[in-house]
Order: structure tokens, then C-alpha cells, then sequence
């Protein structure tokens, strides 16, 4: 193994497979002849691995969907699994309405909605198994409740299931845009439209796996967006995903150059304006209708002090 491929994976090793590809396989995705090859893992794993750079063929790192010709050196390496606790825990969040069937929260920024490698025992769901009296169990082992995600450094309005039968509809509701999500962001630059839809596919980075990108063989996304006030070198704006993909805001808005400031992975820490603590991105309302009884419900939550005071600094400043 390389210097470079060593370099690239940062949890310790539990096990390597090594093999060459039979001719008869040619054609075959990738991730489904693997799922076949090593039946102990599941397909959503095995993609899991390909993507985060564990799983090689000749040497490189391709895609699940990677068609096979026959005869290529496949190299799996297996991590180490993480030890997670799902103890209940003090975790900073605030119910906004609750019933026997869901829960309405507000996520503060720099809380992780579910455990994942660093966060392993301070997220959003310990908070949420201390607080709330049940919670839907079909989502996961690891992410009771959770039908919708956060980003970390997002703050704002949050949907949680608490039973399996209020988990599904929801699911099946966002899956099929019933589910209205509004967001406030300020991002880099002054859009001369004052609204617009944006319509680019997404899907994984073709080089980092653990980066989204503006892909033609991506999924198709789309947002609208309006604008509510022009700054200097910013804009704040009123931004709603008509799609659910990964980062797909902050995507977006990078692809047309004006990507959400305070943010390190898109492009929004600039040099000419302020730099923010985070992303200032505000998941400001949700509406939906009521698993159960059908009701039209809608909450929203105004951005916080860090969101509001960095405005502040952008009217007195950069206006």
C-alpha cells in the first residue's frame, strides 16, 4: 500500500481482503459484487467503505456504481467499528411542541444530531433520549426518532419522530415533498435576482468522497430562494429546498458563486468580509401535516444571537 492510500484512512484496520476479480463478473457494479463476495457485510456498508476510500481497485479509489471489466485487484480493508453510547444526556436543545406522536425542537449550532466518528457520545439524540419519553425505533440503532437531519453548524427547527408509525409517514412525506422546509442564510456576494429557483444535480465529489458537488450523474435538486436584504459584499436571503440532498444549500449557493459564509468546506470563508464563528445557515421554519389526525402544523423559530449580531455587523459595516 502506498504512502498516499495509507495516508487517506484515518481509523486503524481490522481486516484486509485482497483479491483479483473474476473474469465472468465484467459488468457487474461494483458494490453489488462485493455484497456477494463478503455476505457479512451489508450493501449499504460496503457502499459506505467504497466511498470513504477503504475499499480499492487497482489501487484507487472509484465509485459504488464502478462497472467491472475482469481481472482488476480489489483491495477491502475493514475499520475498526467505533464504540458508541446511547446513554441518556444534558444535551443544549429546546422542545417547541410535543404530542404522543412527534416533537417539534430547536438544534442550536455546533450540537451533532446523531453518533458519528468524534461524536460519539454528545449529540442531539442523547439529548432527545433524556428529554422526551419515547422515540421511533425504525430509523436505526444509533439514530432513534430521526427523520431529518442538521448539519452540525446549523441551527433551527427540527422534526422528531416518536414512534415507529409517526416515523414512517413522515419519512414517506419527505420522500415525496410534503414536507415544507424554509431556511435563512447569508451568503457571500450581492444576488442581483431578487428570487430564483436553482436546479443542479448533486451527488459525491468525483475526488473527495466526503464532499458534495454540482455532478450530471447526480441526483436532481432544487431550490428556491428570495431574497430579503442586500449588504456590501453579502446577502441575506430566504431559502427553500424543494429536494432533501446532502449539503444541498450550501452546494447550491457555492455553484453560483455566492456560497454561505462561514463555511469551510464550500467556499465561504472570505477574505473581505467578516469571518462568522460558523456557517450561517438558520433552518427557520417546517410545516407539514400530522401523521395521525392530518392537521396542517407549522413552526418556526427565529435565528439566534450569533446569526442576528452578525447581521448587525454586516449593516453597520458592509452596507
Amino acid at each position: 500500500m502506498s504512502e498516499v492510500e495509507k495516508s487517506s484512512i484515518k481509523d486503524p484496520i481490522k481486516k484486509e481482503h485482497s483479491f483479483v476479480v473474476e473474469d465472468e463478473a465484467k459488468g457487474e457494479r461494483l458494490d453489488v459484487y462485493l455484497r456477494a463476495k463478503l455476505p457479512d457485510l451489508s450493501r449499504e456498508r460496503v457502499k459506505t467503505l467504497i466511498e470513504e476510500g477503504y475499499i480499492l481497485v487497482e489501487g484507487k479509489s472509484v465509485k459504488p456504481s464502478y462497472k467491472l471489466k475482469g481481472g482488476e485487484q480489489v483491495l477491502v480493508r475493514i475499520p475498526v467499528e467505533k464504540e458508541y453510547s446511547l446513554q441518556p444526556k444534558e444535551v443544549p436543545f429546546e422542545i417547541l411542541y410535543e404530542d404522543e406522536d412527534l416533537a417539534v425542537i430547536y438544534k442550536p449550532a455546533g450540537i451533532v444530531v446523531h453518533p458519528a466518528p468524534g461524536h460519539l457520545d454528545d449529540t442531539l439524540v442523547h439529548g432527545l433520549l433524556l428529554k422526551l419519553r419515547s422515540l421511533s425505533g425504525v430509523g436505526g440503532e444509533l439514530r432513534p426518532g430521526i427523520v431529518h437531519r442538521l448539519d452540525k453548524d446549523t441551527s433551527g427547527v427540527m422534526l422528531v419522530a416518536k414512534n415507529d408509525f409517526a416515523h414512517k409517514k413522515l419519512t414517506q412525506d419527505f420522500k415525496e415533498r410534503r414536507v415544507e422546509k424554509e431556511y435563512l442564510a447569508i451568503v457571500y456576494g450581492k444576488l442581483t435576482q431578487k428570487d430564483g429557483m436553482l436546479d443542479f444535480p448533486i451527488g459525491r465529489h468525483p475526488v473527495q468522497r466526503k464532499k458534495m458537488a454540482v455532478v450530471k450523474e447526480g441526483r436532481q435538486a432544487i431550490t428556491k430562494y428570495k431574497v430579503l436584504k442586500l449588504f456590501k459584499k453579502a446577502t441575506l436571503v430566504l431559502a427553500k429546498p424543494l429536494t432533501g440532498r446532502t449539503h444541498q444549500l450550501r452546494v447550491h449557493f457555492s455553484h453560483i458563486g455566492h456560497p454561505i459564509l462561514g463555511d469551510p468546506i464550500y467556499g465561504g470563508l472570505k477574505p473581505d468580509v467578516p469571518r462568522p464563528e460558523r456557517l450561517m445557515l438558520h433552518a427557520y421554519r417546517i410545516s407539514f401535516e400530522h401523521p395521525r389526525t392530518g392537521a396542517h402544523l407549522a413552526f418556526s423559530k427565529d435565528p439566534p444571537e450569533d446569526f442576528e449580531q452578525y447581521l448587525k455587523l454586516l449593516e453597520t459595516e458592509h452596507s
